[in-house]
């Protein structure tokens, strides 16, 4: 093997890579986390190195030459080859020790994960862990976390997902909001309300629709990216959510709407990838959010 002709940083085409994926030097340097210069540096070492040139440089953005569009094919193929390597020897790790990273709906994390972090604590006190919240899918593959609870099983076959258990939603309102507007006895009553939007008009309006409601984008004067506004709002008095009865019974002040409307089922899977499915401190924390949402 000639190990002269791979003698290049990995930090180098860390750099690139990143620079190539993100499009420009500040964005690279914020997603690893060091100084633009010092980036910028790394990129052009590697250039002088290879003796060639990888960017058209812009004002604002860094275009890929030939030569550099090439290049990231092969960079990112050893990027990969890096997360698997990580993968495989955090898979291996047998100490109930270390970080243990969780992604979560803002939900979940604020009214059901505190209890099961609790127990966690007192089971493996040199654990720690890591909480973050989205409303999209976090990439396990690329170790953005190690496990994910979701609400929709992944397809990827380098995960493997246990289904904790399956939820509903219903609507659901303030006792106020109901008290002023009075509760509706059909459909059409249902119509005249003002509901609660996650994210935009059209994330919920088809769903309900799909139940015999007749609603329009001027049904939704109030939206809201994030569960525990939509909760807070719906308490406050500012329509009807949709609402998993798990999270509203934190409230007594808000009460199901009609009792006609069928509830959506909602299943609640705990994913990690499969290597680290064999490390001790993320089995165990798996096992204990398993057993403990369920």
């Amino acid at each position: 093997m000639n190990w002269d002709a791979a003698d290049f940083d990995w930090n180098q085409a860390r750099a690139f890579l990143a620079t190539a994926e993100e499009g420009s030097l500040s964005a690279a340097a914020r997603a690893l986390n060091v100084t633009q210069p010092t980036l910028s540096r790394q990129v052009s070492a590697l250039e002088e190195k290879l003796g060639v040139t990888l960017f058209e440089r812009g004002t604002r953005v860094m275009t890929l030459t030939v030569a550099g569009l090439e290049l990231q094919h092969h960079v990112r193929a050893m990027h990969d080859a890096a997360m698997r390597v990580s993968l495989s020897a955090s898979g291996q790790s047998q100490t109930i020790a270390g970080t243990v990273r969780i992604a979560s709906t803002h939900n979940m994390a604020c009214y059901h994960l505190p209890k099961v972090l609790a127990k966690i604590r007192r089971t493996a006190p040199d654990i720690q862990v890591e909480v973050t919240t989205a409303n999209e899918l976090t990439d396990l593959i690329q170790r953005e976390a190690d496990i994910s609870i979701r609400y929709a099983r992944p397809t990827q076959p380098e995960l493997i997902a246990k289904l904790i258990r399956t939820t509903t939603a219903t609507l659901m309102a303030s006792k106020a909001y109901l008290d002023r507007v009075g509760r509706p006895k059909t459909l059409d009553d249902l119509n005249k309300l003002d509901f609660l939007g996650f994210l935009n008009a059209e994330t919920l309006m088809p769903a309900l629709n799909g139940h015999g409601l007749k609603l329009t984008t001027a049904n939704f004067p109030v939206v809201s990216d994030s569960g525990p506004v939509s909760l807070e709002l719906a308490r406050r008095g500012l329509g009807v959510g949709l609402l998993m009865p798990d999270d509203a019974a934190y409230f007594p002040e808000i009460e199901q709407v009609w009792p006609a409307f069928p509830p959506m089922e909602i299943p609640i899977w705990l994913v990690t990838h499969r290597e680290l499915h064999t490390s001790n401190r993320i089995r165990l924390v798996f096992d204990l959010i398993a057993e403990g949402l369920s």
